[in-house]
């Protein structure tokens, strides 16, 4: 449950935009007739509307997810708040200049964000987030766990980087299919990896030996 409501703000902004982009006409009017008010101008384009509908969908669906967390008594974790922020300013300045590039940053913000979060908290406080997310489930050395929070730094700060080359060297339509499913693919690929490491270092649990273990009648 939490994995789908994790991802349906990003499924709900693919689906937007492709549903505008092939529908550009109607998409202009009706962004322009209900959003007008939000746009400088008061006038939506036709090669404007697709990303506009979509990252006004995705700010709603996030600030949904967000609320029904806090509706049903549950923290809403730093990663989340960190997305909030990042959609309802960079999205609002999208809507307001008209202008895709705001809202095509946010991933890479978004990731840069969670690398400086997770380099910061061992550098400076001493802190690994990923043992403190895993460490309950899982036994493993201090050196793995500090290999794992450096690997995640590394993957998040590369992650932007693709972002913004994906972002400046397509269309907004591939940018739109890339942050849908190919960074969700390579998070899988990623975590798939980080598997196979973690295989070789869990510790594996003792096994009490019988109470009555060496004792002859």
């Amino acid at each position: 449950m939490k994995f789908l409501l994790d991802f349906l703000p990003l499924l709900l902004f693919f689906g937007t935009f492709k549903y505008a982009d092939s529908h550009k006409d109607w998409a202009a009017a009706f962004a322009s007739e209900h959003f007008g008010f939000m746009v400088s101008g008061g006038v939506v384009g036709v090669d404007e509307a697709p990303v506009l509908l979509a990252t006004l969908v995705v700010m709603l669906a996030t600030l949904t997810q967000a609320l029904i967390l806090k509706l049903r008594g549950k923290k809403i974790d730093l990663m989340l708040w960190i997305s909030l922020g990042l959609v309802v300013t960079l999205g609002g300045a999208t809507i307001w200049f008209h202008n895709a590039t705001f809202i095509k940053w946010k991933p890479t913000g978004l990731y840069w964000g969670f690398a400086l979060v997770f380099w910061g908290s061992q550098a400076f406080f001493g802190k690994n987030l990923i043992q403190r997310m895993l460490g309950g489930e899982l036994s493993l050395p201090d050196f793995v766990w500090r290999n794992l929070n450096r690997a995640w730094v590394v993957f998040f700060a590369v992650m932007g980087v693709l972002n913004i080359y994906v972002a400046y060297n397509f269309s907004t339509s591939t940018w739109a299919s890339f942050k849908a499913f190919g960074t969700t693919g390579l998070i899988l690929l990623f975590t798939l990896a980080q598997g196979f490491y973690l295989s070789r270092h869990i510790s594996e649990p003792t096994e009490a030996k019988p109470a009555d273990e060496g004792v002859k009648p």
